[in-house]
């Protein structure tokens, strides 16, 4: 039994390791946000600690059901405050490392989900 799609109309992550996720053949060694609408573009955040609510109101212009945050390397969790824009839009905000938000948004996108993941992707000495 075939579960998966003949081809898949929406960006993908190919493949991901510690500090870097590949999309369309092209190696990121800095933070991004992909989304099912099709964007792809540098997210301005190298660290955890440099997060704003500026970062995350950003995120709803594709007007997603559903965010998810790739925290780096290890599961860290935004303060509140932070999300608040994206809460009071009524956007689901789901937090975990960036490699379990890579196959995620992989997952949800195939299925013609809104969606969008800002994956922080951070050097290793900052995690």
């Amino acid at each position: 039994m075939k579960f998966q799609p003949d081809r898949i109309d929406t960006l993908s992550i190919q493949a991901h390791g510690p500090g870097w996720v590949m999309v369309g053949g092209q190696r990121y060694d800095s933070s991004i946000v992909i989304s099912a609408s099709g964007r792809l573009q540098a997210w301005d955040c190298r660290r955890h600690a440099e997060l704003t609510a500026q970062h995350f109101d950003q995120l709803a212009a594709d007007a997603p059901e559903v965010v998810l945050f790739g925290s780096g390397q290890r599961l860290r969790f935004v303060p509140p405050p932070l999300l608040r824009g994206l809460i009071e839009r009524g956007i689901g905000v789901e937090t975990m490392d960036t490699m379990a938000a890579a196959r995620t948004y992989n997952i949800l996108a195939g299925e013609g989900r809104r969606v969008v993941a800002a994956l922080l992707i951070e050097a290793a000495d900052a995690a």
